[in-house]
């Protein structure tokens, strides 16, 4: 007899109730490929979403990360 279900947290949930006997032995196969469960509504973090910029500024100053506000607003340096 065949029955069906889905894999849900990782324990093969049957579709309709079955009432089968403790200690039955039971066989599971794959009937389709499954595609890769998506995350839901997963917020890339900030890393993730500005990977891509990462490395790409050149001819900065060497203490451009110190004296940020100073060069983009002309505040003294700090150091």
């Amino acid at each position: 007899m065949t029955y069906r279900g889905h894999v849900k947290n990782g324990v093969v949930v049957l579709d309709d109730a079955v009432n089968l006997p403790e200690g039955s032995r039971v066989g599971v196969q794959l009937l389709e490929d499954a595609p890769a469960p998506a995350e839901p509504d997963r917020i890339p973090s900030l890393y993730e979403r500005l990977k891509p910029l990462i490395g790409k500024a050149e001819s900065l100053p060497p203490d451009a990360s110190v004296n940020l506000d100073h060069y983009l607003d002309g505040l003294p340096k700090r150091k």
